[in-house]
């Protein structure tokens, strides 16, 4: 049977646009990603930048309020910024909606003692400097998972494979997900494989990815794809709510990442942003819901993952074998 989704029933405007003559081509099928997530759903969603207990309990609320099924929830200031009684109970809430967190592990460029990231050229960028950093963000990820976290955030490639390595090793759970952050994500379908073969079992690509990078990869990998549909602004605040369908159609399987343009920085948090991350956690849920009014408008909203399902299937790696 064809998934209706991968011919995007109806784009923005068409059907005005086609009476005055100025109609697009129609999407051509070899576009189409032929990937799903485990069990056939093409899309998934995630709000990002949930930075405790509290701002957890807001996402919650008003995605009850305002019917926005979520599969994933991350967080972005890091395992080191919440005790083990805040980690506990945004496990225990998310356990309960069936729901996956993710919190990112250890320290990166930004935060550590080097230069060379607010320089121009941006230098390594946000990669774990030395050895004591990737020690960092192993203690982080082992302490996540004791305390029942099943999903971590990376961004550097090293700790990427080492993690990978370690729950192949049984140093971690084996069923612990890794997904690459934003802020290292690749822009070619070479890296994005490479990601893959690493450990990746998501890999966030930068917002501003043309419909035809999206497509270039998906033709490489079948590894799941996170993208912001509205990217925050350190992140380039690109907002792409119109394509949401045509990028399910050519991206799948796709996290459906609702961030937030126009909004100071919060990472990383505490309670002096308390105020701002409130109110931008609740906004992030709103995003959503026009989102997933688009697609219901265009009648794209069809084959979404069933809420609770969190594995990738299937993926390509390299050996462990030392």
């Amino acid at each position: 049977m064809t998934d209706p989704s991968a011919t995007a029933p109806r784009r923005p405007g068409e059907q005005v646009l086609s009476a005055l003559g100025l109609g697009a081509p129609a999407p051509d099928p070899a576009d189409a990603s032929p990937h799903t997530f485990p069990g056939g759903g093409r899309w998934r969603t995630e709000i990002p930048s949930c930075e405790g207990p509290e701002a957890l309990a807001v996402v919650l609320k008003e995605s009850s309020r305002l019917d926005v099924p979520i599969h994933r929830i991350s967080q972005g200031s890091g395992v080191w910024m919440l005790t083990d009684a805040e980690i506990t109970e945004m496990v225990e809430a998310t356990a309960e909606r069936d729901i996956e967190l993710c919190l990112f592990t250890g320290p990166r460029g930004t935060w550590d003692i080097g230069g060379s990231t607010r320089t121009d050229s941006r230098g390594a960028g946000l990669r774990a400097r030395g050895h004591d950093a990737v020690a960092g963000c192993v203690e982080d990820a082992v302490r996540a998972t004791e305390l029942g976290v099943k999903c971590l955030l990376v961004a550097d490639e090293g700790v990427l494979w080492t993690l990978h390595r370690a729950r192949t090793a049984g140093l971690i759970p084996a069923d612990t997900t890794l997904k690459v952050s934003a802020l290292v994500g690749p822009v070619n379908p070479a890296a994005y494989a490479v990601y893959e073969r690493l450990g990746a079992d998501s890999v966030n690509v930068p917002s501003d990815l043309t419909l035809d990078h999206v497509t270039e990869i998906r033709r490489v990998s079948a590894a799941p794809m996170d993208m912001y549909i509205e990217a925050p602004d350190d992140l380039g605040g690109y907002v792409r709510m119109y394509e949401v369908a045509e990028l399910i159609r050519r991206g799948a399987p796709l996290y459906l990442k609702f961030g937030l343009s126009k909004t100071p920085g919060i990472y990383p948090y505490g309670h002096h942003l308390r105020e701002l991350t409130l109110a931008t956690a609740k906004e992030r849920v709103r995003r959503g819901r026009l989102a997933l009014d688009l697609l219901a408008r265009h009648g794209a909203d069809g084959y979404m993952a069933p809420l609770g399902s969190r594995l990738p299937g299937d993926l390509c790696r390299f050996g462990t074998s030392s």
